[in-house]
């Protein structure tokens, strides 16, 4: 999967557009698990039409939600600002895919859907870039909804329309639920557990009503489903992958591709929201291609050749080294690293606990003895990044002080099911000098291992059958192999014997899916705002579920419980204490060794755009840019 996939304009869809970028040297997660918002998950029901005196109450209609607190903008607002209303449209853009695809159907979890689908579709809100998750009508015009956010409405916008003439209407909407929940990607059902009905009011008017009034996240991520056309897709089989040309009610629709090999995007004249104030100063390119590239070191290559045009960074040696040349001296590439306020979540060697040889906590807390974080950043990484020690790193979810009295209060309930170090220590992943010389570490490791009955003998650690401790390191990308091989050699010298496969795009996504792999290399991306997702992240009941992002295999009862208890937060502050209750008891599960991050994006791009003169704190903001107008004179054809 290129790193360009999350940033891809509007790439599809929910929660965060910019959360699952590739910026730490990253194998991050296949296909479409990364896109503009953190994840697209989906529902329990749509219910039987219901009589519209059953909603006879009076709400005000609002024109925009905030998860907590209170909106940026007001009913009145033109534009969001960090886009520019005035930018010139118009211009070609190019980037670069890595692997391939062969689906255009990105809602379910066979095949390689291709980069920047997001593209062709519309969601009821739309989020902003410059709060922390907040959202604003776009297919809706309004929304209303009681204090307890036990239902919500959508008004929609009669004006909109699919790329091919048809109107949207609530039917739609109503249809797209069903449709991901019983045929989508498994990972829906975890995300909208709590919707308990959708009823269809009217053609525009749309009503969800929730189990729990305590899931305040809830309507928010009901607003940010990307909506598919009823009358396209009850025709065709949705379970399959499909190279047929979708139909959507976004900005842009597919123009031509060659599977595999490039896929364009041509930005519609007849766009219905191009004017709406979400829209103001966004989606300023006419055509946007994708052209695929075998690996990053090709794709490179042809980035500094020309052959495309933006370009974000995931490694930090080809940041430090392989950006020079006289067209980067002469000002023609521009490079940058731009500050963002995003949490970088957590990226790290995943084991899978469903194997035996993982299932023990003190044996995964060993093996992170042997990752020396402090000399591959020096050797290898040109101190470029930040050891990650939280699920929530780079965010105030992070659990890096003690608990303060809010957080015990949601952990105490918990005292004789979870680690006593949740009470008495701030985790802290392995540090050392950066020497290199890490026989300490090694032996705290290896007295970890014999008090979960592993002993090393004659150079091999065995168990009591007298079995070698071994697994295999599934990698999707060579360029990773210089920096796992240190870390495999200090496992080889506590006995443990590591092979490391690599494998094609395709084959690792097949068996990401389907958690056949001892270890690998991931990332948990998180937003500003934890919620739903957390369920198919950590919750039991997606451990055994091919497809989800539960690839540890957690199957822990008081993880689920502040799984909940993130969701219900009522306020900010408990949202805060909850999610730090829930990285502190993730951390000291040691389900991972922890490697690291960094809080900017690094890219390069020929020097033919505009930008607005903010950026987002929470996004890229490449949706934002233009072609300058000069640049259209002269781009290639």
């Amino acid at each position: 999967m290129t790193v360009l996939k999350s940033f891809a304009l509007k790439n599809c869809t929910l929660k965060s557009r910019l959360l699952t970028h590739n910026t730490s040297d990253n194998l991050a997660l296949p296909g479409h698990v990364t896109f503009k918002h953190l994840l697209l998950k989906s529902i329990l029901t749509i219910s039987a039409l219901l009589p519209l005196q059953a909603y006879a109450e009076t709400l005000t209609p609002h024109h925009g939600i905030a998860m907590h607190g209170d909106l940026k903008y007001g009913p009145d607002f033109s534009h969001f600002d960090y886009a520019n209303p005035d930018a010139p449209k118009g211009g070609k853009v190019s980037q670069a895919g890595v692997g391939t695809f062969d689906s255009f159907n990105q809602f379910i979890i066979k095949g390689a859907s291709a980069d920047g689908l997001g593209l062709l579709y519309d969601s009821l809100l739309e989020r902003s870039d410059d709060e922390p998750f907040s959202l604003y009508g776009l297919i809706a015009e309004s929304l209303e909804m009681p204090d307890d956010r036990s239902h919500i409405i959508f008004n929609m916008r009669k004006e909109a329309r699919f790329s091919d003439g048809q109107q949207l209407t609530a039917e739609d909407v109503a249809f797209t639920f069903k449709l991901l929940r019983e045929k989508g990607a498994p990972l829906y059902r975890s995300y909208y557990a709590d919707i308990k009905s959708i009823t269809v009011l009217s053609p525009h008017r749309i009503r969800f009503d929730f189990g729990q009034s305590t899931n305040r996240e809830l309507p928010l991520i009901v607003g940010e489903v990307p909506v598919l056309p009823r009358h396209i897709w009850q025709q065709r089989d949705f379970t399959k992958p499909t190279l047929e040309h979708p139909i959507g009610s976004g900005p842009y629709v597919i123009s031509s591709f060659e599977s595999g090999r490039t896929i364009t995007y041509e930005r519609r004249s007849d766009y219905w929201a191009e004017n709406l104030p979400v829209n103001r100063g966004i989606n300023n390119f006419d055509t946007i291609t994708y052209d695929y590239y075998r690996d990053d070191t090709v794709s490179l290559e042809a980035f500094k050749a020309g052959e495309y045009d933006f370009r974000v960074e995931n490694s930090s040696k080809r940041w430090a080294t392989g950006y020079t040349g006289p067209q980067f001296d002469n000002g023609d590439i521009q490079v940058r690293e731009l500050q963002h306020q995003n949490s970088t979540g957590m990226q790290a060697f995943v084991m899978n606990s469903r194997r035996q040889q993982f299932s023990d906590r003190r044996v995964r807390q060993a093996l992170a003895y042997a990752f020396d974080f402090e000399w591959t950043n020096r050797n290898i990484f040109y101190n470029a990044y930040t050891r990650t020690h939280s699920y929530f790193s780079n965010s105030e979810m992070a659990a890096s002080d003690m608990p303060d009295t809010r957080e015990l209060a949601v952990l105490e309930p918990l005292r004789d099911q979870i680690p006593a170090e949740v009470f008495t220590t701030v985790y802290k992943a392995p540090i050392t000098d950066g020497s290199g010389k890490i026989r300490g570490h090694l032996r705290k490791g290896l007295r970890l291992l014999k008090s979960a009955g592993w002993a090393l003998n004659k150079g091999k650690l065995l168990n009591a059958n007298g079995e070698q401790f071994r697994f295999e390191l599934l990698l999707r990308d060579k360029s990773f192999e210089r920096i796992v091989a240190p870390f495999v050699r200090n496992l080889e010298r506590m006995g443990i014997d590591v092979s490391i496969r690599l494998v094609d795009i395709s084959q690792f996504i097949n068996r990401y899916r389907s958690y056949d792999f001892d270890m690998l290399v991931a990332s948990f991306p998180q937003s500003s705002s934890p919620g739903n997702e957390q369920r198919d992240y950590w919750h039991s009941s997606m451990a055994d579920q091919p497809g989800t992002r539960n690839i540890i295999g957690i199957k822990d009862p008081a993880v689920d419980y502040l799984v909940e208890q993130v969701i219900q937060s009522p306020s900010r502050e408990d949202l805060v204490a909850r999610s730090r209750a829930l990285d502190r008891v993730l951390q000291w599960g040691h389900y991972v060794i922890p490697q690291f991050h960094i809080s900017s994006y690094r890219v390069a791009y020929w020097n033919r755009f505009g930008m607005p003169a903010k950026r987002p704190k929470y996004g890229l903001g490449f949706d934002t840019w233009w072609v300058l107008p000069d640049a259209q004179l002269s781009e290639r054809n």
